[in-house]
């Protein structure tokens, strides 16, 4: 006897068990109380996964994989989320991601950027609650119109969360105002007690006052190790 299964389009599956908030954000906890030794891309994650699992299909490197990177190398119809259980192959060789970072812009309309959040915290909490595996909460927030729900998804006097600074031209006088100003939104709303930086870490922003005694931890984006290496080359 055939039944009529409905395919589960939506990954409900990610979120079963999961606390939402007012916003219906799933809340994605940090699993893990350790600080990763390194973080790579998810592209650098493929690219080491291919090489390394024919030749031992139980791999395991010591680092974390992050998304802060463009959304099409890690969404769409082959993506993250799209193909979780394929990403899980990927991603369980490593020691733990930070949440997906999809994309949210201020230009966007907010039913799409209520999505991306959602997909954000989704997942996080499907790998990192489901699956078990260490995850570090994602935080990304836009104009003050933004914070509202953009850190409902987070719990507070969490353990760490992460944010990413790449391409966020914090040089700019606005745009450092605008993430200088979510930052001070964070730390008085959640007070997490380490806040993970990937990318630029102007001591401008991430050593002002507002911190309130909140651990930094940077680490530098692959594009600026990358440019530092071709300087190192140049130089020998």
């Amino acid at each position: 006897m055939k039944h009529n299964l409905v395919k589960d389009i939506w990954n409900a599956f990610m979120v079963k068990g999961a606390e939402f908030s007012d916003s219906d954000i799933p809340i994605c906890p940090t699993t893990t109380k350790t600080l990763p030794d390194s973080i790579i891309t998810y592209t650098e994650a493929k690219a080491i996964y291919k090489r390394l699992i024919s030749g031992d299909k139980n791999f395991r490197l010591n680092a974390y994989v992050s998304f802060y990177e463009h959304d099409q190398n890690f969404d769409g119809p082959h993506g993250i989320w799209s193909k979780p259980n394929k990403a899980y192959k990927i991603l369980s060789h490593f020691e733990g991601i930070i949440a997906p970072d999809f994309s949210t812009y201020s230009d966007f309309p907010k039913p799409l950027a209520l999505y991306n959040y959602y997909r954000m915290n989704a997942f996080g909490y499907w790998y990192g609650i489901v699956c078990r595996k260490n995850v570090i909460a994602n935080i990304r927030w836009g104009e003050q119109e933004t914070f509202s729900y953009c850190f409902s998804g987070i719990r507070e006097n969490e353990e760490m969360v992460a944010v990413g600074t790449v391409a966020s031209r914090l040089q700019e006088a606005r745009t450092h105002y605008k993430f200088m100003n979510g930052l001070i939104e964070l730390i008085q709303t959640k007070h997490p007690k380490t806040i993970i930086v990937y990318g630029s870490c102007p001591v401008s922003i991430f050593k002002s006052e507002y911190m309130k005694g909140t651990k930094v931890i940077h680490f530098d984006a692959k594009t600026n190790k990358d440019f530092r290496r071709r300087i190192n080359e140049r130089q020998k």
